[in-house]
């Protein structure tokens, strides 16, 4: 279908797709796809810039900021 987008696959389980996620710094300046996470539940994989440091597969759950 033209115009949809499409995702990477997660190399990690092949059953998701890696869905990017955007955020806000310090300022309040956007900062697009800051993460990626597998749309798979079971699986959890996630990539993510913090403070211009690469980390992956950290467990992720709710903000209560």
């Amino acid at each position: 279908m033209e115009g949809e987008t499409q995702f990477p696959a997660c190399q990690k389980c092949d059953a998701g797709l890696l869905i990017p996620l955007s955020d806000y710094g310090r300022e309040g300046a956007p900062i697009r796809y800051k993460a990626w996470v597998c749309s798979n539940p079971e699986c959890g994989f996630n990539i993510r810039i913090d403070n211009g440091e690469i980390t992956f597969g950290r467990a992720i759950g709710q903000s209560y900021k």
